[in-house]
Order: structure tokens, then C-alpha cells, then sequence
């Protein structure tokens, strides 16, 4: 499996388009690396690149971009809203895919270790990379900015840096290099002037201050003073969504007369966390994100269309659908397969003359069975979204509750029978496997053999769906009902999968 990570690092230089090209130029080049994102703001003074690859292209891109920065960016003529304190001013990576954060903790450690030492440029490591708790805030570690660590770094023992020279290079300055998890920069743009009011709604949302979990904020002057700027790094959208801090930011600036003239979003940022705040905006209710065609169109319902890619994908995401439900189907409709190729090996040769019709039988069945447990399988997730819809209903009033609790118990019973349906159908196909063994053409008994197996096991999978909703159910006649069924078609699914064994068997010693 690839591993994917993102590096986004930041350059104090937002105005000078040709300098921020040659940068890009310098990580675009790498093989393996595919550059994503560009932002320059002259306000700030500073760009934000983003590239992801597999690690070592990226760390290689990352020391290149390093590089180029410290040949072209002197910080003695730099001039920003933005605190910075190096040319690079941040290298952070990002665990994406198949990667965690210490894995990215260690690529911070190896780039960060290359820069001191082949660019002579201080590096000091921050957040998941960093060596001591007082370095994992990157705002304690940039305390001082380009100016005070020139004074401080060879001089103060509590500001000597992971790696490279005890001394501040003179031009590039010290750069931080660390790993952290996707964050949002978002900023919030006032219709006011006045710095004070934007410093006083970042201080009022921001985590440090008693404000939002998740949120770092600092307030600037934009646009020559013409609007200030709450300028925001949203560390956790998931725990702390995009418009609840969007909804605190507006209060606070009403509280000084001020409002939001404009937001902006710098650089990338998740699907996801977009769509939060347009559900809360536009207050839906039951809205699935599969909704959205766009995203359908990457994970379609489960149908002979579908590739297989596609739906290992979708199985292998976080999300609980498709689930053991789905997968169960999938696996019995492609026992069928195995059957129908016994009954296609079988039929035209003289020497099974007298199975041609059993076979031909069996292969116009196997394909119908095919067709339904894919069905059996759409079913079975929409079975399981139907659930946590109606869990999501209000619980305000009395009758609310009442009408959740039949809500419940109703989708509860749905998705106990969409995979009682399916082992049942597993039964059939088992029965199918068992006849290609017996009377198939016996040079593919173990095929037909495989089929019974997988049929078994997919239909014992969907009767473990069918345990694990019943015991949401209240006691009732329907409960009672399918549970018989389980009972009875686990009974079913044993005897039919000991009957293919031992047909198997009997052709292979024949």
C-alpha cells in the first residue's frame, strides 16, 4: 500500500511572485512529489505551499524548497502582518495515508537534521516532533521572531536549537520543521480598521485564551489598515467545526460594533469539514453525505458496475457503510461466479451429457442469485443508514422520544431481515455448489468446493449481522419471528455446506 504525506510549509515572502515560482519550481521538480497548492498574501507577507508523495520524495522536495528559500528570502528586508522568524519560516508534515505521526515525527527529525547541518540553518523541532514539551507550541517556539532569536539563540541555553550552528544564519534565520495533524488556516476579515478589535476577538476565541478547543488565533491589520484580519489555524475541524469558531468570531465582533466582511480559507482544506458547515448552515435535516453527487459518483451504490477497486476502497474507509452486511452479499454473489464457471466447464461435453440440463439449470439460477445478494447488499447498507437516521431524530418532547423509539425499533428490524435475506440466499447458493460438485465436470470439483466455502461464509457473516441488530430489539413477535429464522437458517446453512464438502470429497477420490 502507498503511504502519502503532506508537507505544507510557509516562506516569508508573499509578494514577490518570481521568488515564490522558483520555490515551487524547487519542489515540482522532485519525482514522486505532486504540488497541490500555492497561496501568496502580500498583507502577511508569506506563501503557503502544499505538496504530498510517498516520504522520501517529500522530505527530498522539503529540503530543496529549504534550500531555495534561504538563497532567495533575506529576513533583514522582510516586513509582514505574520510573525516569522525564518526564510522557511514552518515545515510541517502531515500523515494522509498508511502513515502515522510519529512516522512523519521522524521525517521531521531527518529533514530537520539536514538543514542545520548542510544549510547551516538552526532548526528547532515543534508539535508531535518536538523533544520537549516547551517546544510543541510553534508560538513559544517562534517567541522573538527572526530579530529576538538573533539576540537569544548562542546566548540563552533554553533557546539552543535541535540542530545546526548556536547562531542564527543571517540572512535565512531558524526554521521550525515538526509534524501535525490536518489544520485548517482560516481567517475571518472585519469591516473595521481598528487592529484592537481584531486582537480582541482572537483573544476571545482562541483555546489559549479560554476560547474554542482546537482554535489558535492572532489578529492583524490588513489591506494598508483598511480592514482588520482574525487570522485562525483550526487544529481539529472534526472536534471543532469550521462554523461553530465562524459563529463565536461573529459574536465577539459584534460585541465592538464590528462584522465579518469575508472569510478565507488559506491553502486546502478537508470535503468533510466544508460540508459540516453547510449542513449547519443551511439547517438540513437527514442529510446523508452521499447526497452529493460528486461524492456518489466516487463511491456508487454496490452493483456489477461498481470496480472492484472502488469497493475495497469504500469497504477499507471510515465510515461504517458498506459493512460485514454488504461484504457478506458481495462475498456470496461471487460464489455464484464459481458455480457458474463448473456449470460452463460442464455442459457441451459428451461426458457430462447426462448433467446438461442440471447444469443448464444451475447456471440461469446461479445468475439470478448473483443479481439479488448484489441487491441484498445495496439493501444492506441502506438498511444501516436508516438506523443512524433515526437515532439523529429529536429527543426534545415526549412524543419525540416516542416517535424515535419507533423509529428505531422499526430500522432495527430491517437491518435484522435485509441479511437474514441474504444467508437464505447463501443457502441456495450453497445448494448450487453442492450440485456442480456432484454432477459437474470433476476436473473442476475444487472450484465448486471453493464456491460452498464462501457461500457458508458469507452466510454465516450475515447471520452475525442478524444477532448483532436483534439484540437492539424490544421483545416483541417480530423478534421472536426472526430469530426462529436465524435459528432455522443456520441450520439450513450447516447441512448444505456438510453436503458440498462430502460431494467434493467423493469426486476427488473418484
Amino acid at each position: 500500500m502507498p503511504r502519502l504525506v503532506e508537507c505544507v510549509p510557509n516562506f516569508s515572502e508573499g509578494r514577490r511572485r518570481e521568488v515564490v515560482d522558483e520555490i515551487m519550481n524547487a519542489i515540482a521538480v522532485v519525482p514522486g512529489v505532486t504540488l497541490l497548492d500555492a497561496e501568496m498574501d502580500p498583507d502577511h507577507n508569506r506563501s503557503v505551499l502544499t505538496f504530498a508523495g510517498e516520504p522520501e520524495p517529500v522530505m527530498e522536495a522539503a529540503f530543496r524548497a529549504v534550500q531555495c528559500a534561504a538563497r532567495l528570502i533575506d529576513l533583514n528586508h522582510h516586513t509582514g502582518q505574520h510573525p516569522r522568524m525564518g526564510a522557511t519560516d514552518v515545515v510541517p508534515f502531515v500523515p494522509v495515508e498508511n502513515c502515522t505521526l510519529d512516522d512523519c515525527a521522524e521525517m521531521a527529525r531527518q529533514v530537520g537534521a539536514r538543514i542545520g547541518s548542510e544549510l547551516a540553518i538552526p532548526v528547532f523541532l515543534y508539535e508531535a516532533a518536538a523533544r520537549t514539551p516547551a517546544r510543541t507550541s510553534l508560538a513559544d517556539v517562534r517567541r522573538g521572531e527572526f530579530e529576538g532569536l538573533r539576540e537569544a539563540v548562542g546566548r540563552d541555553a533554553a533557546r539552543k536549537p535541535d540542530f545546526g550552528p548556536e547562531a542564527i544564519h543571517p540572512t535565512a534565520g531558524a526554521t521550525a520543521v515538526g509534524a501535525r495533524r490536518f489544520l485548517v488556516a482560516f481567517n475571518a476579515n472585519l469591516n473595521t480598521g481598528d487592529l484592537r478589535v481584531a486582537k480582541a476577538v482572537a483573544a476571545a476565541v482562541r483555546e489559549q485564551s479560554g476560547g474554542l478547543k482546537n482554535v489558535r488565533a492572532l489578529g492583524f491589520s490588513i489591506e494598508n489598515g483598511r480592514r482588520a484580519q482574525v487570522s485562525m489555524n483550526l487544529v481539529n475541524v472534526d472536534a471543532t467545526p469550521i462554523h461553530r469558531v465562524l459563529a463565536l468570531v461573529r459574536d465577539e465582533a459584534a460585541r465592538h460594533g464590528a462584522a465579518i466582511s469575508g472569510c478565507e480559507v488559506v491553502g486546502l482544506v478537508p470535503e468533510a469539514a466544508l460540508l459540516a458547515a453547510a449542513e449547519h448552515a443551511l439547517q438540513l435535516e437527514g442529510f446523508r453525505r452521499d447526497q452529493v453527487l460528486e461524492l456518489r459518483l466516487k463511491q456508487p451504490p454496490l452493483t456489477e458496475a461498481v470496480p472492484i477497486a472502488s469497493f475495497f476502497d469504500q469497504v477499507a474507509g471510515p465510515t461504517p457503510t458498506p459493512g460485514g452486511g454488504t461484504v457478506a452479499a458481495f462475498v456470496g454473489a461471487l460464489s455464484t461466479c464459481l458455480a457458474t464457471m463448473v456449470a460452463n466447464l460442464t455442459m457441451g461435453k459428451k461426458k457430462y451429457a447426462a448433467s446438461e440440463a442440471a447444469m443448464v439449470d444451475l447456471k440461469r439460477e446461479a445468475d439470478e442469485l448473483r443479481r439479488e445478494l448484489l441487491a441484498l447488499g445495496r439493501s444492506d447498507s441502506e438498511a444501516f443508514d436508516a438506523v443512524l437516521r433515526a437515532r439523529r431524530l429529536p429527543q426534545v418532547s415526549a412524543a419525540d422520544v416516542a416517535a424515535r423509539d419507533a423509529a428505531i425499533a422499526a430500522a432495527d428490524l430491517t437491518a435484522a431481515r435485509v441479511p437474514l435475506e441474504t444467508a437464505r440466499a447463501c443457502v441456495r447458493v450453497g445448494g448450487l455448489a453442492a450440485t456442480a460438485a456432484r454432477l459437474g465436470n470433476v476436473n473442476a470439483v475444487s472450484d465448486a468446493g471453493v464456491a460452498g466455502l464462501l457461500a457458508t461464509a458469507a452466510g454465516e457473516g450475515a447471520l452475525l449481522n442478524v444477532q448483532i441488530n436483534l439484540k437492539s430489539l424490544p421483545e416483541s413477535a417480530d423478534k421472536e419471528v426472526v430469530a426462529a429464522d436465524l435459528a432455522r437458517t443456520r441450520a439450513e446453512l450447516l447441512a448444505v455446506a456438510a453436503q458440498c464438502r462430502a460431494n467434493v470429497e467423493a469426486a476427488m477420490g473418484s
